[in-house]
């Protein structure tokens, strides 16, 4: 049961297309996911269906389908996310080499959809305040074979002192009522009420005021809600404007949304298949363009080396960095860290423990294949026992990378008869 004040308003703000936005709640939800272009092809999966207009890696799959459990989710071949919470990125258009921010990042949805448009060039930030989300939002770029991405666990307002005139381009996918989550989550429905949204909208006017610090003149914000509240969408884009006349909105090609002021786009559930969204495009005037120290890198270990080169493991352009025993893989541009709370600053390669090289498993799921590898399909009995942790029958010797069908899923280390599994406990089935 929606709450009596939500329909009130919504009756109000829809008008003529009020019964066509309470019919679109009774249809089935319309499900999709975002396939990973850096796993490479896609694979051929009977509960895939037709494309999402907007994102060109999207899709929707059959609502009876547990996507989530393939082997191939595991292997992060593809993202589940709802089709119009894709449509934010598509109008922050990321570009390889660039310097993004996704500001209220978890729990990574919209993180894995930039950096697979960024195609592992240039710098992606992701950011959580919330430290169990953040950690979430971690697992995520690592399962999704993320290796451009620093993910810190930060304010917006000690990033903007950081960070000032940045990023190229900063998405806030801010938090909201979440009205766009009823059929979703019954919380979001109990949690509701027009004092919430009046919070939410106070809220979301703080964190855009550090974000407009964060992005460089000339570089594009783009602010998005999964609410329909106009106190929320319209009416915080207009107040922020009226605050920062460096900024303006910007007009862009998006003939799926319906197009609303100072650059805004509704996606309503009932005009498009999806739960609903809202965003605005914003340019920042140019002039100087702000910048920051880049940390410096360290030497690649000698145990990294050997590795490496047994396994015939070539890295990207970058710079070591090395927290506590675990090295990491960074790209060049990455900021000094310190006074930054950081969980993952790069590519994680593996730990230096005495006298040996234990590689990662965000290592195995950024491979796409190295000098020693074991493939099974990915509904074999030899595949479902390595998810459970299980030792294997193989003939390889040493450490191997595991591969389900053409993707990489993990590590394994044979003596010649037995694979030893190295697949992470905590995501066993």
């Amino acid at each position: 049961m929606l709450p009596e004040d939500f329909l009130t308003r919504m009756k109000l703000q829809l008008g003529e297309e009020y019964g066509a936005f309470l019919k679109s709640l009774e249809r089935p939800r319309a499900v999709a996911l975002r396939f990973n272009p850096r796993k490479g092809p896609r694979p051929e999966l009977p509960f895939v269906l037709g494309p999402v207009p907007w994102e060109p890696e999207g899709f929707y799959y059959a609502p009876d389908s547990r996507p989530g459990l393939h082997v191939y989710h595991e292997c992060g071949v593809y993202y589940l996310q709802e089709a119009s919470a894709m449509g934010p990125v598509a109008l922050l258009s990321p570009q390889p080499g660039e310097r993004v921010l996704d500001l209220c990042a978890a729990p990574g949805g919209k993180s894995t959809q930039i950096a697979g448009r960024m195609g592992g060039q240039g710098l992606l930030v992701c950011n959580e305040v919330n430290p169990k989300r953040a950690k979430i939002l971690s697992r995520n770029i690592e399962r999704m074979a993320v290796s451009n991405a620093l993910v810190t666990n930060e304010t917006p307002g000690n990033l903007a002192a950081r960070l000032p005139g940045f990023f190229h381009r900063v998405l806030v996918d801010a938090p909201c009522s979440g009205e766009g989550m009823f059929r979703k989550e019954e919380a979001a429905v109990t949690d509701w009420s027009p004092e919430t949204v009046t919070m939410c909208a106070r809220r979301q006017g703080e964190i855009l005021e550090e974000a407009a610090k964060l992005v460089r003149p000339g570089g594009r914000l783009v602010y998005s809600t999964c609410t329909f509240a106009p106190e929320e969408d319209e009416g915080a884009v207009e107040a922020f404007l009226k605050g920062h006349p460096e900024f303006k909105p910007e007009i862009v090609e998006a003939p799926w949304f319906q197009p609303g002021p100072n650059g805004s786009f509704r996606m309503w559930p009932h005009a498009l298949l999806g739960e609903g969204h809202f965003a605005a495009v914003l340019r920042k005037d140019g002039g100087e363009t702000g910048t920051a120290a880049p940390g410096r890198g360290e030497p690649l270990p000698k145990l990294w080396q050997e590795f490496s080169k047994a396994l015939d493991i070539r890295l990207p352009e970058g710079k070591a960095v090395c927290f506590g025993q675990s090295l990491f893989w960074a790209p060049e541009e990455l900021p000094e860290l310190a006074g930054l709370r950081v969980l993952r600053p790069g590519l994680e390669l593996g730990e230096l423990k005495k006298g040996r090289f234990e590689p990662a498993h965000a290592l195995a799921l950024w491979l796409d294949g190295c000098a020693v590898t074991q493939s099974w399909d990915p509904e074999s009995r030899e595949m479902g026992a390595y998810l459970h942790g299980e030792a294997v029958p193989s003939q390889q010797r040493g450490w191997c990378l595991v591969k389900a069908g053409p993707y990489s899923a993990g590590w394994g280390k044979g003596d010649g008869n037995l694979l030893k599994n190295h697949y992470p406990k905590g995501l066993r089935r």
